[in-house]
């Protein structure tokens, strides 16, 4: 481990796991999921943060800032729902009723996602960068936002408006924030949609993260990714 990802694996203060560049993906989400039933007892929620160079540099900041956790955890609202209508309706207001009708479409198929998938590289399957696997002493999972503030650039949520979302989403879905890189999020979803609409769930995606349908779809359709959210246990968000 170099003394850059030291100092930002200890600034967290908390348990973690280090697993190097190029190691087997899949021993890190074995480790997830070993620890997210652990924490049910132990009083914490893991989190998985990759840390290719981008990363370093976002986490390197909040560290020589020192961000105030307790102050956007505190500060989180109730207002989720609200944040994705709004967002919504700003990403699809020009659109007629005939052109929102056939952005909906009625597509019966769509991508099924159970692993993680952030941290791997596309070149050889394997880790992209050193990954942690944090144990964040945290109540809430929407609080992992506090120790992971994400967002605030292109089209991705400001973190205050991210902490209420996956506020809101844990409440609704029971889904958490599971992944972090500097430009992707992965929650884990272990009841699924809970029963949920899908149709209502993929255009909750769709304002968190328009390039969820704009880029990871083959329709460009909201039926397309609702139809994969049906089963998925991954959901997957990528800020261009």
């Amino acid at each position: 481990m170099d003394d850059t990802t030291k100092k930002i694996a200890e600034s967290f203060h908390c348990i973690y796991t280090l697993f190097e560049k190029g190691s087997s993906p899949g021993i890190v989400e074995e480790a997830y999921k070993a620890a997210f039933e652990r924490g049910k007892e132990d009083g914490f929620y893991p989190a998985i943060i990759c840390l290719d160079e981008y990363a370093v540099d976002w986490l390197g900041e909040v560290v020589s800032n020192e961000y105030d956790r307790e102050e956007i955890i505190t500060g989180c609202k109730n207002n989720g729902r609200d944040i994705l209508k709004e967002r919504l309706e700003e990403y699809t207001e020009e659109l007629e009723e005939k052109d929102w009708e056939d952005f909906i479409g009625e597509e019966t198929e769509g991508e099924v996602l159970h692993e993680f998938s952030g941290y791997i590289s596309f070149d050889d399957g394997l880790l992209e960068a050193d990954t942690l696997l944090l144990e964040i002493p945290v109540k809430n999972p929407w609080e992992i936002i506090g120790y992971l503030p994400m967002g605030g650039w292109n089209e991705c949520p400001m973190p205050e408006e991210m902490i209420a979302v996956c506020k809101y989403w844990y409440e609704k879905y029971k889904a958490v924030p599971a992944v972090f890189t500097h430009d992707v999020m992965e929650f884990y979803a272990p009841f699924r949609l809970n029963n949920m609409d899908s149709i209502e769930a993929a255009k909750e995606h769709y304002a968190f993260c328009p390039d969820r349908i704009d880029q990871g779809t083959r329709t460009y359709k909201v039926s397309e990714l609702a139809a994969g959210l049906i089963e998925s246990h991954v959901w997957y968000f990528w800020w261009d």
